[in-house]
């Protein structure tokens, strides 16, 4: 009887906690926090940024794809009144331009323009949270520069090796979605499905763009498809969306045709010793399809000290209940660590 209860009770609270996401809002103290958006100028290009009250604790948010961009309901894992959160959208994604570009658009051009805006920032450390490719560059960054993070949280773990990007795109993921993999599948010629990654490189970099678009729309659907675990009808229609679409598919088959740009397969778990002394939170959906739970299992081999949660009842998704509400928790602790200091 108590187990029942228990379970109703953690039901209730998963309720709860999905209303409070499904406006874009954990709860918070009342108060006016103001957000300003600004472009930082490359000679080849902007990259746009948005940023919360100088005064408090800085944290930079990395988004995933990459591709992906960056939304203003980002804000929502992090209490306003202690963090200055810093939400950027990388190369070719979201409102920086041009768009869906792919010229020195790689994990180390990244990497530069994360330590290039806390510089420009005048920021001398700061929290990193990122979520599947977000936390692969939250990895790549924080290992070259560890002494400017203070903390991270990280979700969905991508560590970007070959047998995570075949298992999602080459047929594995495809035996527990095969009605979403079928439309994904079919827009390949069967001469062409020895490697699905390089069949798509070639449309989403065609000099066609509707042939560019039918590859960005179907890449992009099967990934909004698969991360969930329970289907998200406004997650699903992202992928009908072209520009969404092109910018996603485009620079995420860009970095796994390329492997990250890493110069070898486990680079991120063979310099974990360089960040081992960084509190840090894993969070991580034990049904995950996109990034399978073997990838945060194999990281927290490496690193034992980084505390790692598992969500029970979630996939790869950041809004689902479980996954949202463990995020906030990693970011209150690191919180409290920081008054306590």
């Amino acid at each position: 009887m108590v187990l029942e209860w228990f379970a109703l009770l953690r039901l209730v609270v998963c309720f709860k906690t999905l209303l409070k996401l499904s406006t874009g809002k954990v709860e918070r103290k009342k108060g006016n926090f103001n957000f300003s958006s600004h472009f930082w100028a490359y000679p080849n290009f902007l990259v746009c940024f948005i940023e919360g009250i100088k005064c408090s604790i800085p944290v930079v948010f990395l988004h995933g794809g990459p591709g992906g961009g960056t939304a203003p309901s980002n804000r929502k894992f992090f209490d306003p009144e202690f963090y200055r959160i810093i939400l950027f959208d990388q190369r070719g994604a979201g409102k920086s331009t041009p768009h869906a570009c792919l010229v020195e658009n790689t994990t180390w051009d990244l990497i530069s323009d994360v330590e290039k805006l806390r510089e420009h920032l005048e920021i001398p450390e700061w929290q990193v949270f990122g979520g599947s490719w977000g936390s692969t560059l939250a990895l790549a960054y924080s290992q070259s520069h560890p002494d400017k993070v203070t903390g991270m949280v990280l979700r969905g773990i991508f560590l970007l090796r070959k047998k995570e990007i075949d298992w999602f795109y080459e047929g594995g993921a495809a035996s527990i979605f095969p009605d979403a993999w079928e439309p994904f599948r079919d827009l390949i010629p069967e001469n062409e499905r020895g490697c699905f990654v390089d069949a798509y490189g070639k449309r989403l970099n065609s000099d066609d763009q509707e042939v560019q678009y039918a590859a960005a729309r179907a890449w992009t659907m099967w990934e909004m498809m698969t991360a969930h675990l329970f289907p998200n009808n406004d997650n699903i229609k992202r992928g009908e969306d072209d520009k969404f679409s092109l910018a996603f598919a485009r620079i995420e088959n860009h970095y796994f045709v390329n492997r990250g740009f890493f110069p070898s397969d486990g680079f991120l778990l063979d310099n974990i010793d360089k960040i081992r002394h960084i509190k840090t939170t894993i969070v991580q959906g034990r049904y995950d399809v996109c990034c399978p739970m073997m990838s945060a299992w194999d990281l927290h081999k490496a690193w034992p000290e980084a505390d790692l949660k598992v969500i029970q009842d979630a996939g790869h998704s950041a809004n689902e209940p479980g996954i949202a509400a463990e995020l906030v928790a990693a970011n209150e602790k690191l919180k409290h660590i920081k008054k306590g200091a």
